[in-house]
């Protein structure tokens, strides 16, 4: 049976993969084209995607630092200063894979009872402390709920916006394949022995 620390592993893998087919779209975008002004949550592609990334640092820093037994950072906020680091989709695209690489180190090196860690969160009000597991549903959450707006946007401008909808289906590993060779991974890699698809119906 799949543990749930597996789960946010590979939860973490298709974060990654799906970052990759939407940065990868966005690449294609001009400049003004990723920068103008859209209706969403953030009034841009490139804010929105800004914003993926900052909010991943500072989870990710707090997470690591949790794991690794040390203390808050006190400078937590500053992954926020400025709010948009990146003018350019490229170098942005280049963070946001260093970031993904970093969420799956993470859930790989996860075990059952890793999930009830405190995580301690520097926040405006001062600490804010929740157990591994709701700060990682949390991320994923964000990283989707983000994720989707961009996209909603992306279908706006003429660059067609990659389907992101689909986890890991065993019978359409061929689909992504191309996906992962850039990316290099495996579907071993995700899911070791259990790779065959089941029988059609």
């Amino acid at each position: 049976m799949e543990t749930l620390a597996h789960h946010f592993a590979t939860m973490a893998y298709n974060n990654a993969w799906s970052n990759h087919r939407l940065l990868k779209a966005c690449a294609q975008l001009s400049q003004t084209d990723f920068a103008t002004a859209r209706t969403g949550f953030f009034p841009s592609i490139k804010a929105t995607l800004n914003h993926s990334v900052t909010v991943d640092w500072y989870y990710l820093d707090a997470t690591e630092r949790s794991v690794q037994g040390e203390p808050p950072n006190p400078e937590a906020l500053h992954f926020f200063d400025p709010e948009e680091p990146f003018e350019a989709c490229g170098p942005l695209w280049q963070a946001q894979l260093g970031a993904d690489r970093r969420l799956i180190a993470l859930c790989e090196s996860l075990t059952e009872p890793l999930l009830a860690l405190p995580v301690h969160l520097a926040r405006s009000f001062g600490i804010q402390t929740e157990p591994l597991v709701r700060v990682l549903a949390h991320l994923f959450q964000h990283q989707i709920h983000h994720r989707g707006q961009a996209h909603a946007m992306l279908a706006g401008t003429s660059v067609k916006s990659p389907q992101l909808d689909e986890f890991f289906c065993a019978g359409e590993a061929h689909l992504r394949a191309a996906d992962f060779e850039e990316l290099g991974f495996s579907e071993q890699k995700i899911w070791g022995d259990d790779t065959t698809p089941l029988p059609s119906r």
